[in-house]
């Protein structure tokens, strides 16, 4: 039992609505903007400061959590996400203390999922036991590769063996642990991957993040990548990559559940999958992103300012650094419904579309693109009535934005 009086178990409910489908759950994501060094493929709100001043930065958290959950009095917390970033960088009384606050504002019930991400370079196990003490209860870690050599071109700060030696504290210390991995890196081929996801399956017990590299705008691999110093590999070897990727996972019993997520049944994130079936979320913090259903308003999007110096003295002086709150019209739910939860292998319940929306599936689509879409093997449409779903099958969710482009027009 940590220090924020509720129990620390940690597991994916089987919750369901009234309409028999999964409760999308209410979440709360804290983010934590500073690094030690900045990723040359990252586009994450992420800065380096040399100092932090660790106690006004904690009364600011408190101060949004408050002005947030003064707006969504009666609703209990499924699962919490301290998110960046490197949130392992925070102090663990930070996190005591917003774990506590959310226990008081909102109940953190028995099995509520409490994930904290961090870096090898950023693990300590003194510091790793005092955040399991503070209540946290999984940890997702960002090793990315196990080998030196790609570590360095991804801008690494730690080895293989200080990767491993995270992962070993991390399944000592804490109930469900989580590591991402990166592939498709320049220059990789397909058994260096199939050797490598072997390797990283000796040490992943129930869930693990396979994220395929993509180039984003504002990074230093982007221009990289514009003037010809960084090349990924061709198209037909990343389709190779991800093929094998799902075979050697679901051999291993840990099937894709999203797109670039594994897991044994159970151990899925609890908090993605708020995310991924459109449920409503807090998010605290510079750049921070919710979406929140509020008495008189219908669904809205909150976002935060993302400047951290910015958003620090407005969430101290008036309570919240968030911007003005906008509305999400039906058609925006459809549309983010279906790019959330076609991401997942269960796909999107028709009747939370219908729910959400006010109108049923087929009076959004044209039913024309949505048969061609099934016809060539990228949709499904699977049950009866209240539990039928429109999900996308293992082809579909491999090229899920072309797909996402056809459906939606």
């Amino acid at each position: 039992m940590g220090g924020v009086g509720f129990e620390q178990a940690a597991a994916v409910t089987g919750d369901v609505t009234a309409d028999g489908v999964p409760d999308p759950g209410f979440a709360l994501y804290v983010h934590w903007p500073f690094c030690a060094s900045k990723c040359p493929y990252c586009d994450f709100n992420s800065h380096v400061r040399e100092k932090v001043d660790h106690a006004r930065w904690a009364e600011a958290l408190l101060r949004e959590l408050d002005h947030f959950a003064d707006l969504t009095p009666g609703r209990r917390l499924t699962s919490v996400f301290f998110g960046g970033g490197t949130p392992s960088l925070m102090q663990p009384e930070t996190v005591e203390a917003i774990l506590r606050r959310a226990d008081e504002r909102w109940g953190l019930p028995s099995g509520t999922e409490v994930t904290l991400e961090a870096n090898p370079t950023s693990v300590e196990a003194d510091k790793f036991r005092a955040f399991r003490a503070a209540g946290v209860n999984r940890v997702s870690l960002g090793i990315q590769a196990l080998n030196e050599a790609d570590l360095k071109a991804l801008g690494r700060r730690h080895s293989a063996e200080e990767a491993l030696a995270a992962i070993t504290l991390a399944r000592d210390l804490f109930p469900r642990y989580s590591f991402d991995l990166i592939y498709a890196r320049p220059g990789q081929t397909v058994p260096a991957w199939r050797e490598e996801l072997l390797r990283a399956l000796d040490h992943a017990v129930g869930h693990l993040s396979l994220y395929q590299l993509t180039i984003e705008e504002g990074t230093q691999f982007h221009t990289l990548h514009a003037r010809g110093d960084l090349v990924l590999p061709a198209e037909e070897v990343q389709g190779d990559l991800y093929a094998m990727t799902q075979e050697v996972l679901g051999a291993a019993g840990l099937p894709a559940y999203e797109v670039s997520n594994h897991a044994r049944p159970g151990e899925e994130s609890r908090h993605n999958l708020t995310y991924w079936r459109y449920g409503d979320y807090v998010g605290i913090g510079p750049g921070a992103h919710g979406r929140l259903t509020l008495a008189g308003q219908g669904k809205v999007a909150t976002r935060t300012h993302r400047a951290p110096e910015i958003w620090l003295e407005r969430a101290l002086e008036s309570g919240t650094g968030a911007k003005p709150f906008e509305p999400v019209v039906a058609a925006d739910r459809l549309t983010e419904m279906l790019m959330m939860g076609l991401r997942l292998s269960e796909g999107v319940p028709l009747a939370r579309v219908a729910a959400e929306t006010g109108q049923p599936l087929t009076d959004w689509l044209a039913a024309d693109r949505l048969a061609h879409l099934t016809r060539i093997g990228m949709l499904e449409q699977a049950g009866q009535g209240e539990a039928a779903v429109l999900r996308a099958t293992i082809d579909g969710r491999e090229r899920l934005n072309a797909v996402l482009a056809s459906l939606l027009g």
